[in-house]
């Protein structure tokens, strides 16, 4: 765009709206004229509302966020910076102390931050959020479906867009999450929504993204026969590793069918099944497959599985990944931690092992992205995720790499990098305005702009607040 603005150009056409046939045309005499004359002030006046809405849309189309400190992620932090908007898309980032000249439409609107923080959108992986809503209500609760191996269920379509949930996640600087499905072996596939729209269609803007895979536990249970009230529940550590055998051997069999369908349908000797179907991405190589374990035993299986099956996949959980750093990143896996207040397992571990194992990682050359868990109860904590970052940025993580592992990082592995994720030009203008550092506890979000359009801030909390706060005073 130039300086001459679409409201210009709207006003030159404005005649062939004058032109358009009213009902009382001749066209329609054959329509009672009462109809007529009861209709036509209806059209004028939503003409007029259109023209309203078109002329609003016109003049909101650009926006030029000014003095501001931008967060690029990708690149430098610009302490005095601008970043002009244009139909929802970033189209310059600016450093406000270069000689370069700042152009932009005449019509733009011109937001001043003065000197506040400027951040990419966070992405909150593998979470609950949109699936479940109060833990002690099962009806609120869609998170599960039941069986082993499900691999056509699609959580997305499951989100409820009226979630109390999400406002006050996105009023902390999450603008899109990953809704995961859970339970069972193979738990479904996952898609990437922004947190605003009024419909999960709206809302959601990449599927799939990953198929969800929970590793089967290799804990050993070494307790005595005789300390078991109901001895038929003993299982001997013969018999745990054989139902460990079966457990893998279902789950090569499950992946080597998959396989299989999917070069039957490119030969075309095939009828559609939709469970297989919904493998296809994934044995295509299309998709990664996200897989769930914590434990170090876990994650060596599942990383030599994908070896052996050439996967690819990400490590979401990591709970003990920092001690196969090394091997996770010969092979590079990236993590999705979400074990940073998690309490240590033996004895034998620091209090702070888990608060430093991001940093471990990373210098490791593992990719770390910052999750805070896929339970029902870690739904409602969604908004705590920045937290994490901080608190491992405090145990020696650097902060440019906690920053990325909120945004930048998430995005990549999702396949969302050219659209989100940090501030540069020809992404989707996806960003919020902190009044200070966001992996300060003490920082609030003060606004937030989802591909450029403003969205509201307010939530359950906001709205509790103001009540309580204008309650009367006791006499």
């Amino acid at each position: 765009m130039t300086g001459t603005s679409v409201i210009a150009g709207m006003m030159k056409n404005n005649s062939n709206i004058d032109r358009a046939p009213c009902l009382s045309s001749a066209s329609h005499l054959a329509r009672p004229k009462v109809i007529a004359r009861r209709l036509s002030p209806l059209f004028g006046l939503f003409l007029l509302l259109f023209l309203f809405t078109a002329v609003t849309t016109a003049s909101a189309e650009s926006v030029l966020l000014q003095h501001a400190i931008v967060h690029t992620v990708s690149g430098e932090t610009l302490p005095h910076g601008s970043v002009l908007i244009q139909s929802g898309k970033i189209v310059g980032v600016f450093d406000e102390t270069q000689p370069t000249r700042i152009t932009y439409p005449a019509d733009a609107t011109l937001v001043d931050l003065q000197g506040q923080h400027l951040y990419p959108g966070i992405i909150a992986l593998n979470s609950a959020l949109g699936l479940g809503e109060i833990d002690a209500v099962r009806a609120t609760q869609d998170t599960t479906e039941v069986g082993d191996y499900r691999p056509d269920v699609q959580s997305w379509i499951a989100v409820n867009p009226d979630s109390e949930l999400i406002p006050v996640t996105r009023a902390n600087g999450i603008t899109h999450a990953e809704p995961a499905p859970q339970g069972g072996v193979v738990g479904g596939l996952s898609a990437l929504i922004a947190l605003d729209g009024w419909t999960t269609e709206q809302m959601t803007i990449k599927h799939p993204v990953a198929l969800h895979l929970y590793w089967p536990s290799m804990e050993l249970n070494t307790t005595p026969k005789e300390k078991f009230k109901d001895e038929s529940k003993y299982k001997s550590l013969e018999d745990q590793a054989k139902e460990r055998k079966a457990k893998f051997k279902a789950l090569d069999d499950f992946f080597l069918e998959a396989r299989a369908y999917a070069r039957a349908r490119t030969a075309g000797n095939s009828d559609i099944n939709p469970p297989w179907e919904a493998m296809l991405p994934v044995a295509r190589g299309q998709i990664p497959i996200m897989v769930h374990a914590h434990d170090v035993r876990e994650i060596k299986a599942a990383v030599k599985w994908a070896q052996t099956n050439d996967y690819k996949i990400i490590l979401a959980g990591g709970r003990d990944a920092w001690q196969v750093a090394d091997l996770l990143a010969a092979r590079q896996i990236p993590v999705i931690y979400e074990s940073t207040w998690t309490l240590p397992q033996h004895d034998h571990e620091a209090y702070d092992v888990h608060f430093r194992a991001p940093e471990l990682l990373r210098k490791a050359g593992v990719k770390v992205v910052f999750g805070n868990g896929s339970g029902s109860f870690d739904a409602a904590m969604a908004k705590n995720l920045p937290y994490a970052a901080a608190q491992a940025v405090a145990f020696g993580l650097p902060e440019s790499e906690a920053l990325k592992g909120l945004t930048l990082y998430p995005a990549q592995l999702l396949g969302v990098a050219d659209r989100l994720g940090s501030i540069e030009p020809g992404k989707e203008a996806t960003f919020f305005v902190a009044d200070g550092d966001i992996l300060d506890l003490r920082v609030n979000v003060k606004r937030m702009w989802i591909a450029g359009h403003e969205v509201s801030l307010e939530s359950r909390h906001t709205r509790l607040y103001e009540k309580y706060k204008n309650r009367p005073r006791p006499k």
